[in-house]
């Protein structure tokens, strides 16, 4: 038993909102055993507990360590175990192997243990955290918002023709005030349930817009904060600058290089040359939102930024497309921003 103990056990997880499917192989291969557990901190514990009797507990595979798998990443952390992030297996591979959990949970341990999955998790605990909580909130309350006026204005253009006249608007905050202030617009059916949702929509709208600016004042002041190094630079706002803090983490240690940012983002040119052909396509996977992110940057900056439009100019001349040239641009960015973000993150985790 002793010598058991001394073994290490390598464990991997399939997460699940109500549970969390584990298995434990040896530095061998060899599958020990499969577990399921609850979702909560006894579960967690027994889960500990049963990894650790098949051999010192050093290492964990975890899927989902951003959502179900978060819980159960940082209670692996504080007791020792170093987590690594694992993606779902590709599908050649399960047509192959099939799919089940405790199949998912023996491919997350192999998968640590051949060095596939090297990834750490982010820590959801600091101010990245808190940003990507604002972020999450403002990007769904701006969807709301566009979907509001696209319905206000829908109604107005199949409205009679003196509705229409009398609210419509041509800048989005006077025509929802209009159809907010409306009391009635006549006795009939349909101009009595047009007047109440006109009047519904306006007030969601303005409210959100209420709600809009908190989210964005909460960002601004965190940022100045929190970004100072990266906000000093041109184009990057508060809320480009969250979304990439956020994306980040609040472990400075997970990027080790500036080439590890671009693929976060999806700004890493993938090669995609063919016989005589040479050339690189953009990057489909990564976080949408930091790519999207490096687009607005790249987008302000072609409008405004001097040394920008030169460069967009000479890659023109040079025959390269609109796409080409901001895929280009994208990574440049990604570039020039890792080490005030890394500054950044090493001066939050200074900070006590």
């Amino acid at each position: 038993m002793k010598h058991a103990l001394q073994q290490e056990s390598v464990l991997g997880v399939d997460t699940h909102r109500d549970i969390h499917v584990a298995a434990v192989i040896n530095q061998s291969g060899q599958l020990l055993g499969t577990q399921s557990v609850s979702t909560n901190t006894a579960g967690y514990f027994q889960l500990f507990q049963w990894a650790s009797s098949f051999g010192a507990l050093k290492r964990a595979g975890v899927e989902g360590t951003g959502t179900y798998g978060s819980a159960l990443c940082r209670f692996l952390s504080d007791k020792g175990v170093m987590v690594l992030e694992v993606n779902r297996p590709d599908r050649s591979r399960r047509r192959l192997n099939g799919k089940s959990d405790p199949i998912d949970a023996e491919n997350a341990a192999r998968s640590v243990l051949s060095g596939i999955s090297q990834a750490i998790p982010k820590q959801q605990s600091g101010a990245c955290e808190a940003m990507r909580i604002v972020s999450v909130a403002r990007r769904s309350a701006v969807k709301a918002k566009t979907q509001a006026i696209n319905q206000i204005r829908a109604m107005l253009v199949s409205a009679p023709q003196d509705v229409r006249e009398k609210l419509w608007r041509i800048k989005a905050t006077d025509c929802a005030k209009a159809c907010a202030a409306v009391r009635s617009l006549g006795d009939t059916v349909v101009l009595r349930a047009l007047s109440t949702t006109l009047k519904s929509l306006a007030k969601r709208w303005l409210a959100l817009t209420e709600e809009l600016k908190d989210y964005d004042k909460q960002l601004e002041t965190s940022t100045q904060k929190h970004a100072q190094q990266l906000r000093s630079r041109f184009g990057v706002g508060p809320q480009t600058a969250a979304i990439l803090l956020s994306v980040a983490g609040d472990n400075p240690n997970r990027l080790k290089s500036e080439a590890a940012l671009a693929s976060l983002c999806g700004a890493n040119p993938l090669p995609a040359s063919s016989g005589k052909t040479t050339r690189h396509r953009l990057n489909r996977g990564g976080s949408r939102a930091a790519n999207n992110a490096l687009w607005t940057i790249a987008m302000v900056r072609m409008r405004s930024d001097p040394r920008t439009k030169v460069y967009v100019e000479r890659r023109t001349s040079e025959g390269l497309s609109t796409k080409e040239i901001h895929r280009c641009l994208k990574r440049y960015i990604a570039r020039e921003l890792y080490p005030l973000i890394m500054g950044d993150l090493w001066t939050m985790n200074a900070i006590p």
